[in-house]
């Protein structure tokens, strides 16, 4: 190739380069190649941004010079935020501001709300920390939600559409967390109460103090309790939902004892309510062969060691219905469970969410917890116990109502405040996801969990667990190989033509 021809190259691919920079300034798009829409604005976003009737303003907090990790969760939030912005109809603005510029942008950022986090950042094989900036402020006529911090794991889009979308409404709805029955505090779900303080404003309720406790309730969550419940308490939750309000339960059935190793029944008269309303919720534990280990110690020789033992009474359940509460869910851990089936009419939609696996089986109590058991397959003949679902449509001759019923409640419990021992992120998302979709009937539900996708290779059997490893070995070594042999091919017929005769370069 002549000189002259290459300057004409390099100068047509740098016209194409500016010509193509110019046309992405002006006309932002991509293309959403996940497998759940990642990159996709939900319907109920769109219809948020419809709706709108006063112009939105984001200001992005973000300090510069981040590490690349974290560097792209701010290049994902403005690619979000221009997607609004496009589908706004000029309705919503933003802004990037770096705090860390000055003195005076990092108090403007502090008297908003945010404050700055302490994230690793490697340098020279070293590992040291930077103060940085990874919030947003959003306003609208006089009213402000603050997203504190955003990362890249997070559900960004259901955080932003859910502080317009309470702006809009101008009121947070509220959910009542039943109390006085042995029902564990709010304090005890500290995981919950963080995912839900996004939208929603969260108090005890004790309907025996007062039987105008719940006029101000959307949902009522019925979390556990343990001592028997009043008849006026059913009647007064009877009238709540005739109003319009939503129920949540995660009924304990089985009241187990790991410091004795004894499950017996347990029985507080929320059970035969909610018989009356055809969901029954078995006095039977549920124990699948996808569970938990525990250790355990055993006598080995003159030493007692710990070893790994199954522990079915502690499912891991994978089942899930294709629903938008569980839609994005891949792995609940759940703790003497209890199956929870629904024996009414068609007057009313009853759906299954979550299943045990195609091994599993139940057991009736009063029974021993047997941690030292060596369970066989032979254990498990049953399959696809249902474990807790959604009721829809006439419930108790009220028309239009919804009532979840989920066979356990310890999936949510953090224990002591003091303590706390930290549940998966699908055990909180499972719980909020079912708030969400009993309180809201917009569709944001769906974004909670859009784009949170956990893989654990420990969860693959053994063949696909070391095929995955070798995989992640090997195959960059063979593309290396792949691309020399590709190289040293086309050297080697460039050599081969440049000695034949009349060849010009």
């Amino acid at each position: 190739m002549k000189n002259k021809d290459i300057k004409i190259y390099v100068i047509m691919v740098l016209a194409a380069l500016v010509a193509v920079n110019i046309i992405a300034d002006k006309f932002f798009f991509r293309i959403d190649l996940t497998g759940d829409n990642r990159y996709t604005l939900s319907r109920a976003t769109k219809d948020i941004l419809a709706n709108l009737d006063e112009t939105v303003t984001v200001t992005a907090y973000f300090s510069d010079d981040l590490p690349a990790d974290v560097a792209r969760a701010k290049h994902d939030f403005r690619d979000l935020l221009t997607e609004y912005r496009n589908a706004s109809h000029g309705q919503f603005e933003f802004e990037f501001v770096n705090p860390s510029a000055s003195d005076e942008l990092e108090n403007r950022a502090v008297s908003e709300g945010l404050y700055p986090v302490m994230i690793n950042v490697r340098d020279k094989d070293q590992m040291t920390q930077q103060r940085a900036f990874l919030g947003a402020v959003i306003e609208k006529g006089g009213q402000k939600e603050v997203i504190p911090f955003v990362q890249p794991s997070m559900p960004v889009e259901y955080a932003l559409s859910s502080a317009i979308r309470k702006m809009q409404a101008g009121q947070r709805p509220v959910v009542g967390f039943l109390q006085g029955h042995g029902e564990p505090s709010p304090q005890e779900m500290q995981q919950v109460l963080a995912e839900m303080s996004v939208i929603y404003d969260m108090k005890p309720v004790s309907i025996e103090r007062s039987a105008n406790v719940l006029d101000s309730i959307t949902t009522l969550a019925i979390i556990a309790p343990t001592d028997s419940i009043t008849a006026p308490t059913f009647a007064a939750i009877d009238r709540f939902m005739a109003r319009g309000g939503r129920v949540l339960v995660c009924i304990e059935r089985i009241s187990a004892s790991l410091d004795r190793l004894f499950a017996d029944e347990l029985n507080t008269g929320l059970e035969q309510w909610l018989a009356a309303k055809n969901v029954r919720a078995d006095s039977k534990m549920v124990i699948d062969n996808s569970c938990a280990n525990v250790n355990v110690q055993q006598q080995q020789g003159m030493y007692r060691v710990n070893v790994q033992q199954k522990f079915p009474y502690i499912p891991f359940v994978v089942n899930f219905a294709s629903h938008a509460i569980t839609n994005g869910l891949e792995q609940v851990q759940l703790q003497f469970a209890s199956p929870v089936v629904y024996t009414g009419d068609s007057t009313a939609t009853f759906t299954t969410l979550l299943f045990s696996s195609d091994r599993s089986a139940t057991l009736n109590v009063p029974t021993n917890i047997d941690v030292q058991r060596q369970w066989t397959m032979r254990d498990f003949p049953l399959a696809e116990i249902p474990l807790g679902g959604v009721l829809e449509g006439e419930i108790g001759g009220v028309p239009g109502s919804k009532l979840a019923v989920l066979g356990d409640a310890d999936f949510i419990l953090n224990g002591d405040p003091r303590q706390p021992h930290q549940q998966s992120a699908d055990n909180i998302s499972l719980f909020v996801n079912t708030v969400d979709y009993l309180s809201d009937d917009t569709g944001l539900v769906d974004l909670r969990t859009k784009g949170i996708t956990s893989r654990p290779i420990d969860q693959l059997d053994d063949g696909m667990r070391s095929f995955v490893k070798w995989l992640n070995v090997l195959l960059p070594i063979v593309l290396v190989i792949l691309i020399g042999i590709i190289r040293q091919q086309q050297q080697r017929n460039l050599r081969i033509k440049r000695m034949e005769e009349g060849y010009v370069d």
